[in-house]
Parts: structure tokens; sequence; C-alpha cells
């Protein structure tokens, strides 16, 4: 018996599709059963257990929205069927926690006593994500220094499934055993908008107005003004041009590679976008920045977004 609780839905998530991916594994899909959605109520659930089956091997019964079921129904229909439950029989309950959604006590106390396993998926404040972050590093085989944890929550966020892709990203890219400081951090890493905010440089270099206006979209979406994406756009465009302009001068991209610091995958990436852009273009871009900029203080006649759509669109099939 399993029950999966917390608050830190993208984990728990991922737990059930792992349990999933067993269940099929084991038992094919005729041994196993989930229960979810306006289906998933304790009475429907303590009937699932008590029920017989003719599937061979051991059966699986995965419950979902425990967080939704009252004290009062776990007590009168789940809590017997668990005490009959069959020993080839595994059935997990998953609760995405938020608020007042809670998984009921009744059902937590049961489960322990059966000798299941209790897991809290929780989130983790602010001040506790760098511990977190080095607890996790070292889990991928790295180390961070205490200092470069607070960097890379600053720089990240406080979503833990983004820190914890950076995390996977830096083990991949250093190695195991490589212990990381401030500098290596602030190399490797972004913000979550700054990250867009290349996407989105990308698809103007690329002339590419669907993913532009898209990628637009869901940074203005998110909450991001454009007094802040305007300098990140600008210099972005600005160290592609520069590696643009190296190249048209005659020099390799192994000696622009190494007299830059960062990533080797973003400086070959961004190597790559130089090569085929048209430098000419990507200073028209910045102008109309600078333009835009100049708007967005109070210098035109339209809204910031539309005049910030119109200037990507110009950019964009420049």
């Amino acid at each position: 018996m399993y029950l999966i609780h917390g608050d830190d839905h993208g984990r728990i998530a991922e737990r059930r599709a792992s349990l999933r991916a067993r269940a099929e594994a084991e038992s094919g899909a005729s041994g196993s059963e989930v229960i979810e959605g306006d289906a998933s109520t304790p009475e429907a659930v303590g009937l699932a257990l008590s029920a017989m089956t003719f599937a061979m091997g051991r059966r699986f019964i995965v419950v979902d929205g425990v967080e939704r079921w009252k004290p009062a129904d776990v007590e009168t229909h789940v809590l017997p069927a668990l005490k009959g439950l069959a020993p080839d029989m595994t059935v997990a309950f998953f609760a995405r926690e938020d608020g007042r959604a809670k998984v009921p006590p009744a059902l937590v106390k049961a489960i322990t006593k059966a000798g299941g396993d209790v897991v809290e998926q929780a989130t983790f404040k602010g001040r506790e994500l760098p511990k977190w972050a080095m607890a996790e590093a070292r889990r991928l085989g790295i180390e961070l220094e205490p200092a470069a944890a607070q960097a890379l929550v600053a720089q990240v966020g406080e979503r833990q499934q983004r820190l914890l892709r950076e995390l996977e990203k830096l083990a991949l890219e250093h190695g195991a055993g490589t212990r990381l400081g401030v500098e290596e951090i602030q190399d490797a890493a972004a913000d979550s908008a700054e990250i867009q905010v290349w996407g989105l440089v990308d698809a103007l270099v690329a002339r590419d107005r669907r993913s532009v206006f898209r990628a637009f979209l869901e940074l203005r979406e998110q909450g991001e003004s454009l007094q802040r994406l305007i300098p990140l756009m600008a210099r972005r465009l600005r160290e592609v041009l520069a590696i643009a302009d190296r190249l048209e001068a005659g020099e390799s991209p192994a000696q622009v590679k190494s007299s830059i610091k960062g990533s080797p995958w973003a400086l070959d990436r961004r190597i790559k976008e130089a090569r085929a852009t048209d430098t000419e273009a990507l200073r028209k871009a910045l102008e109309t920045l600078a333009d835009l900029e100049l708007q967005t203080r109070g210098m035109g006649d339209l809204s910031e977004d539309t005049s910030a759509v119109r200037a990507l669109g110009r950019m964009a099939a420049a």
C-alpha cells in the first residue's frame, strides 16, 4: 500500500506515472486499474478493493483525487476494504493537496498501521531551497557549494521541478564528482524569463513569426514587463550579432568559443544562429527595439502590447 500526498504536484505526477508504468509492465493492462476524476469516490474505491478478479498475477489499483474525500466516507467505505486487502494486490493513493484540500487523516493512519508507505511530496519554502538543491545535486553525483546553491535558486526561481531540471543539466554537462561554485552556476543557468527570452530571440533570428508571437504572449501572460523584456532581448541579439561579425571577419568557430565563457552547448547554438543570420537584419532589429523602448516610456500613441506586436512583426520580417 502506498499513499503519496503533498503540494508538490509535479513530483506526485511523476510518482504516479512511474507506478502506472510498473503496473502495466508487471501485469499488463488487465492487471492495473486507475480510478480518477468523478469516479474516484470512497464508495467506488471501497467496492473496487473488495471486488474479485480473474486476472492473473499482481493486481494494481491507482487511486487519484484522495484530497477531495470526506473523512466520514473514508471510514465507512475505504477502511473496512483495506483490512481485507488481498496479498497479491497493490493499491496506491494519490492526493494533490492545496489549501484546505488535504488527505483524510484516517487514511494516513490506516495505511501507516498496515505497514504501508506514506510519502509526503512537499514544496520547500524559499529559504529551504538551497539546502534542498545541494542534496539533490549530491543525489545526481555533483556537489554544489552553499553560495552556488543560493545563486541557482536566485537565477532559476523557486519551482522545484525547474531547479531539478537545471541540476540534471549541470550533472550531465560537468560529470560525476564535480564541485560547482557560483561562477559555474552563473555561466550555466539563467532565470526562467531569460530562458524564454532566448526562445523568443531564436525565433526572431530564424524569422519564425508564429513562434515569435507565441513566445511573446506567453511571457506577457506570466507577468513579464516590457521594461524587463526589451533589455534581455537586446542583449541576446547583440551577442548573436557580435559572433556573426567575428565570423564574417574571418575568425573560426573555435576561436570564437575559446574567448567566450559559458556552456559549450549554448555557445555552439549561438554560433550556429550567427552563421545563419543576416547581420544587417540584426542591426535593424536592435534599432527597432530601441524605438520600442522609447514608446513604452510614454512616447507613443499605442498601447505597450500593440507597439510590441508591431515591432516584433517588423523584426521577424526584416
